[in-house]
């Protein structure tokens, strides 16, 4: 495995340590005492179909003639008491890579999920039993009554009902309030539109802190200068570009690193105001 150490601080949050290979999809770093590990599930050419609202000066202006690649991503936080899985993609590939860094799937303590579209969900069961057969799920409420009550998606009831009692729902924070964890370290923020409960999750730890924004965007290149586009995935574009907004404007006020769950190779870094929107610099 390709090695290369992670220096420095990202504005003094995320501290060096880890080891980062583009080629094996894992990059590795760490938050106060917390190791936090973005795996990679796929990659794939991207397409600005996905966004409508950019129209072809700005495709131009922030899309490369060579063109540009989309991710789909989990992240996984060892800390001294549990194994946390945050989304877990399709189960392929990040399975994959949860077992290169030595651990099993009967590991795995707790699942962190920011919604529940399939790309997110699609690693919980197989044929009607738990892929990760000792994790508790933890989902927003809202999210949860939404896909199992309100527009029942039986992809999504499916994947939940092998786990019984061990789904637990919480109620997000409003970002910039003060917030409860869920977990030790850990606590879950409002970040509705992309679909009615969507939810990131603050990562503290010593001082150190991460925010994983899950699906806040799906074409970085134009949506973090231009975060008023929406995708076509949003349930509801303009809550969606909202709460964009809102979290990349706190992270960079708080100089707290970012990373989402479709943002390529590291897929986290941080923010920066420019002009009427932001530019983003990726981990090194």
């Amino acid at each position: 495995m390709r090695r290369k150490i992670f220096i420095g601080l990202l504005f003094g949050a995320i501290a060096a340590g880890g080891f980062a290979s583009e080629t094996d999809g894992i990059y590795s770093f760490k938050v106060g005492q917390f190791e936090v590990f973005m795996l990679v599930e796929s990659e794939r050419n991207g397409s600005t179909g996905i966004i409508p609202g950019a129209d072809a000066a700005m495709i131009k202006r922030y899309i490369p003639e060579t063109g540009f690649k989309q991710s789909t991503n989990a992240f996984l936080i060892k800390t001294p008491g549990q194994n946390i899985l945050v989304d877990t993609a399709f189960g392929g590939a990040i399975f994959d890579k949860i077992k290169t860094l030595g651990l099993g799937l009967d590991q795995i303590d707790t699942v962190l999920l920011t919604h529940m579209h399939g790309d997110h969900i699609g690693g919980l069961q197989k044929d009607g039993k738990p892929l990760l057969p000792n994790a508790k799920i933890y989902l927003s409420e809202k999210e949860y009554s939404f896909f199992t009550k309100t527009q029942i998606n039986q992809g999504a009831v499916a994947a939940l009902a092998p786990y019984g009692s061990r789904v637990i729902t919480f109620e997000p924070d409003a970002l910039g309030a003060a917030t409860r964890e869920i977990l030790p370290g850990i606590s879950a923020i409002a970040n509705y539109g992309h679909t009615p409960g969507h939810t990131a999750y603050l990562v503290e730890n010593n001082g150190a802190k991460l925010i994983i924004a899950g699906d806040f965007l799906h074409v970085a290149l134009i949506q973090i200068p231009n975060p008023d586009i929406s995708a076509t995935y949003d349930t509801d574009q303009k809550a969606a570009a909202a709460s964009r907004r809102q979290i990349l404007d706190y992270a960079a006020r708080n100089k707290i690193p970012i990373g989402g769950m479709h943002m390529v190779y590291p897929a986290v870094g941080t923010v920066e105001s420019d002009g009427t929107g932001f530019r983003f610099t990726p981990a090194k």
